[in-house]
């Protein structure tokens, strides 16, 4: 089942349930969706185009509830906060630390990374392979510490 059909199952349950905060990231969700199908033609979007787009806007409800934060509005932040675990549904399982951190390392042994000159050789595979799997920021910060 593609990650649409699920969101609109999800929004029907969320509709009979009264959940207002599970139908306003539902239909967030779906409205990316239907702008990246009509922005590049008739092109059905791949599983892979899919999860992107459950990624960015995870990091958007994120980055928001960060911001929120550090401006002390708990009243805003909560419901980013909120809506970003119902959209995290939507993603594969998230590599553990430890899986990260041997993963890069076969990277950086595969590509004969030595130093942080390197970062951005290792970065581009990683990011490639790690794609759904791990944040970006997370890829980052385990590059980092193993290159320096």
């Amino acid at each position: 089942m593609s990650v649409q059909s699920q969101v609109m199952e999800q929004m029907k349950a969320a509709m009979k349930s009264k959940d207002t905060v599970a139908l306003e990231s539902l239909r967030a969700l779906k409205s990316a969706f239907l702008l990246a199908n009509t922005s590049g033609g008739n092109v059905e979007l791949s599983e892979d185009d899919e999860i992107k787009i459950v990624q960015k806007l995870v990091k958007q409800r994120k980055d928001s509830a960060a911001i929120f934060e550090e401006q002390g509005r708990k009243d805003l932040s909560e419901p980013e906060v909120a809506q970003a675990r119902i959209l995290e549904q939507f993603l594969p399982a998230q590599m553990s630390a430890e899986e990260l951190k041997a993963a890069i390392e076969a990277i950086i042994n595969q590509t004969g990374a030595s130093s942080m000159k390197d970062m951005g050789k290792v970065m581009g595979m990683a990011s490639k392979q790690l794609a759904g799997k791990a944040d970006g920021k997370a890829i980052s910060t385990v590059v980092k510490d193993l290159l320096s």
